[in-house]
């Protein structure tokens, strides 16, 4: 920095303007740490004390929801961006749901929430707080296989197996939403699930037997 004198010459700082300067730099900055981190949680502060930046940003990024998951309450603390399917997958360990196009086209994502199918790749885990969520992982009872997950492996309804969670996840919305009634239309409220080794005859039949065994789904 500079200053002008009285003879209207511009003059290089003197080496005292620089020392004051940075000090005065140093009081500011330090003064308004304090006073952030006296307006901070608790929690903040002694992450602030054990590590500083990172740590201090996650506390203050996250948001505490509660979400019931296959019956079980969760108690979580999540980014606003993480994704319904991130969560289950990275947080939970609940891999049967998968991620496939990430952009909702491919139903390989699909899970129930309050009933209703949804794409969890496309759903902020926050919109969620409070839902009943069931994955691929809480169709079964125990040992004993979900009616759907039965006949998908009676009548071969899957390949390579990467969509085949989605496929049943959505097999089974689809009786329980009443669009099961004919081959026409169970292709139709399926279409949102693809199965890149064209298994959906099989498919078809297998949930063409659930609807008409009549077992609760």
């Amino acid at each position: 920095m500079a200053k002008e004198e009285n003879s209207g010459k511009i003059l290089p700082e003197s080496r005292t303007d620089k020392k004051y300067n940075e000090a005065r730099r140093t009081f500011l900055k330090q003064s308004s740490l304090l006073t952030a981190l006296a307006l901070a949680p608790p929690a903040v502060v002694k992450a602030a004390e054990a590590g500083l930046d990172e740590k201090v940003a996650d506390q203050f990024e996250k948001v505490p929801l509660s979400l019931e998951i296959n019956g079980e309450l969760k108690k979580l603390s999540v980014e606003p961006r993480t994704t319904l399917l991130d969560l289950l997958r990275e947080q939970l360990d609940l891999t049967g749901t998968k991620k496939g196009c990430d952009y909702g086209q491919c139903g390989a994502c699909t899970v129930h929430a309050d009933g209703q199918r949804i794409n969890s790749c496309l759903s902020l885990t926050v919109m969620q707080e409070g839902k009943k969520i069931t994955t691929i992982e809480g169709l079964a009872t125990g040992d004993e296989l979900h009616p759907m997950q039965a006949a998908f492996i009676e009548y071969d309804g899957f390949q390579c197996g990467y969509c085949t969670p989605g496929q049943i996840m959505s097999g089974v919305a689809c009786i329980r939403e009443g669009h099961a009634n004919s081959e026409s239309e169970i292709r139709e409220y399926m279409s949102g699930n693809i199965c890149r080794c064209g298994a959906y005859p099989n498919i078809i039949k297998a949930i063409t037997a659930v609807k008409k065994g009549g077992k609760k789904v």
